[in-house]
């Protein structure tokens, strides 16, 4: 007979933000210093994907554009706008609306240009041997042993 653990039920707001805002070395990290991750699927024991409840502050973005080589991405947008930038355009995502990043797709990023904070679900999955193209930046990165990697285009490490 095998023994479960107890169902894992919490207030997402009552989370406490992400200890570490980004994982991104400087001078991109600073970048991120209107973003506000709550780790919701780390806080109810979840290990093959993330999810994230993400505000996002005005003149803020949700990351540096980006595409994976093998992880997939979701995001639902729970309040506010923002604009979703990615290699054929922009489109204005607001409350109720959602958006998929199949691995292998194109460079994107989520951006607050009003005037009132967004939140969004973010959900992506934790794929060994994942690879991220930045194209806008001078960063690639690579995800094993369970964290990421990150080095200049031309290979050097930060």
């Amino acid at each position: 007979m095998s023994r479960s653990k107890p169902l894992a039920v919490i207030r997402a707001l009552d989370l406490p933000l992400r200890q570490k805002p980004t994982s991104y070395p400087e001078p991109f990290a600073s970048r991120m210093a209107r973003r506000q991750k709550r780790p919701v699927g780390d806080a109810v024991g979840l290990r093959n994907f993330g999810v994230n409840l993400t505000t996002i502050l005005p003149g803020g973005e949700s990351a540096l554009q980006h595409a994976h080589s093998a992880q997939d991405e979701f995001v639902y947008v729970l309040e506010g706008t923002l604009v979703l930038v990615h290699e054929h355009g922009e489109a204005e995502l607001s409350a109720g609306m959602c958006a998929g990043f199949p691995a292998g797709g194109g460079a994107h990023h989520l951006v607050n240009r009003s005037a009132a904070p967004a939140t969004v679900l973010e959900i992506g999955d934790r794929s060994e041997g994942d690879a991220v193209r930045y194209p806008r930046d001078d960063l690639e990165a690579a995800f094993h042993s369970g964290c990421w990697h990150f080095r200049h285009k031309d290979g050097t490490p930060y």
